[in-house]
């Protein structure tokens, strides 16, 4: 029944450019699940057929007699699993185009998959494909093993019937073959699309704030994760180091642009090189730099450990357990260096000579404020973790689900020039989205630091900028912040590059 909802008029997917081969019956679906209206009645009919109570749509306990009464056995969990990654509206069950669209999405992650197996291109998967895969992984299996995980394998429950995946026993599987067995089987993030698609360990805009990345079961196991961790916090570091003049004239319009006193980017550097000359255009990188590796670690460290708190038995979450782990996570990593983020604003309000160094600041600090100064700004900067990871990971995750549907035929790798632009689309729209939180926190930590200046709560200075500057006023400083979006994002791709291959990452 299921089989014969698919389309047979290809035996494996179509290469990139290349005309659909046609079948007797002129199917053009090129083999997958097209929606045409004669797709559409035999869709139809497996719906009603899994639709058991007939209400119209697929809830777990639909699926699980639909599909047993078909022969194939599912356990509640992935069952629970099809439903939850279908489920658009949230009521629990699938209806008909819900349905639908889940069957051509999870074709097109079949279709990855398939690929990533594929390892000769020649339209089938062997024993030897399937044993260089698992051991890309990890996992060393014998010829013979592979063979029987060709020949026979069972699904779901251990009393279910034994099926296979290679029906015409060639010791084979084609496209064909593959994607009857899994069509209704759920299939997690495939590897190659973990592994092409970083987005957090790569680009470094300044703000650490983004829901860290996923990574693939082989990286864990080889240890190649703290390589990649090792890789973005170096590239991270140059980042910052070479944009950091803009960092500065950020943080000089936030704190002391008004509407009397509009400062201009020339006329800010131009200030800047005036008061202590071309090298002052780095104060405050030294530590920006220093607080890179032991945010990054702690951030990773209580990622892992939220995601089994918050996650299933999934191997990688869903985007809102992710955002959930990640703000919870980056919420942690900024309370632990909260103070180192309060001197590196210091230093780069200082004047010449005000401070001898980062310790020096430090020491006067606490000796002149104390040691409540180190967490002036915290609440701010915790509320505009949310709006920051919420946008930039959703739009990032929109830009690359969009990519993989449209144009993710033979691999999950978008190439250069993709993946910049995604990272800097959505580190714009995270940042733009958190940005006036980010200018009350910059002010508040720099309370001290402006002469005759009054101990202010965040709602009061909110009140303050909106009455005296207007909406405008939240946004000092954005220009030079978005001038260093793209360069960062640049540098650091590129740093992050060389630093694998130094550090010895396999990229396939």
């Amino acid at each position: 029944m299921v089989s014969d909802v698919l389309c047979r008029c290809v035996a494996s997917p179509p290469a990139p450019g290349a005309a659909p081969a046609q079948s007797p019956a002129g199917d053009p679906c090129g083999g997958a699940v097209c929606g045409g209206p004669e797709h559409r009645l035999r869709l139809w009919s497996l719906f009603q057929e899994l639709d058991v109570n007939r209400d119209g749509g697929l809830c777990v306990n639909d699926l699980a007699v639909g599909l047993r009464r078909l022969g194939l056995h599912r356990t509640e969990g992935e069952l629970r699993k099809i439903v939850k990654a279908g489920d658009k509206d949230l009521d629990g069950q699938l209806d008909f185009e819900e349905f639908v669209h889940y069957l051509q999405d999870h074709e097109k992650k079949l279709r990855l998959v398939f690929k990533s197996l594929d390892k000769k291109n020649d339209g089938r998967i062997d024993a030897q494909e399937i044993m260089q895969s698992l051991r890309d992984l990890g996992v060393k299996i014998s010829e013979q093993q592979a063979e029987k995980i060709l020949k026979r394998i069972r699904t779901g429950h251990f009393w279910g019937p034994v099926t296979y995946m290679d029906k015409n026993g060639t010791m084979t599987i084609d496209w064909n073959e593959w994607r009857d067995y899994h069509l209704l089987h759920p299939v997690e993030n495939v590897p190659e699309i973990i592994l092409y698609w970083k987005h957090s360990t790569i680009f470094d805009v300044g703000e650490n704030l983004t829901v860290p990345d996923e990574f693939t079961v082989e990286e864990r196991q080889t240890g190649m994760w703290w390589r990649h961790l090792v890789a973005g916090g170096g590239a991270g570091a140059v980042s910052r180091t070479c944009t950091a003049p803009l960092d500065r004239l950020k943080v000089l319009m936030q704190v002391h642009a008004s509407r009397s006193n509009n400062m201009c980017i020339v006329g800010g550097f131009t200030q800047m090189i005036r008061e202590g000359g071309a090298k002052s255009l780095w104060r405050g990188n030294g530590i920006n730099v220093i607080k890179i590796a032991p945010e990054s670690a702690i951030k990773f460290m209580a990622y892992e450990q939220i995601k089994r708190l918050v996650g299933s038995d999934q191997e990688t979450l869903r985007i809102h357990e992710r955002l959930v782990a990640g703000s919870l996570a980056g919420a942690i990593a900024q309370s632990s260096i909260y103070p180192m983020e309060v001197l590196k604003t210091r230093m780069a309000l200082r004047k010449t000579g005000q401070y001898s160094g980062m310790l020096d600041c430090a020491k006067k600090i606490l000796a002149k404020e104390g040691i409540t100064a180190f967490y002036k700004g915290y609440i701010p900067n915790m509320l505009g973790i949310i709006p920051y990871a919420g946008i930039d990971l959703a739009v990032y995750e929109t830009l690359k689900n969009t990519w993989l549907q449209r144009y993710a035929v033979n691999s999950a790798d978008p190439g250069v020039f993709v993946l910049l632009a995604c990272g800097t689309i959505s580190s714009t729209c995270g940042q733009l989205a958190s940005y006036p939180l980010a200018l009350v926190r910059t002010r508040m930590q720099a309370q001290a630091s402006i002469e005759g200046a009054p101990e202010v709560t965040m709602s009061s200075l909110f009140k303050q900028i909106l009455r005296t500057e207007g909406a405008f006023g939240l946004y000092r400083g954005l220009a030079p912040n978005f001038m260093k979006v793209i360069p960062a994002v640049s540098i650091s791709y590129v740093v992050y590059e060389n630093l694998k291959i130094t550090l010895g990452v396999q990229s396939r």
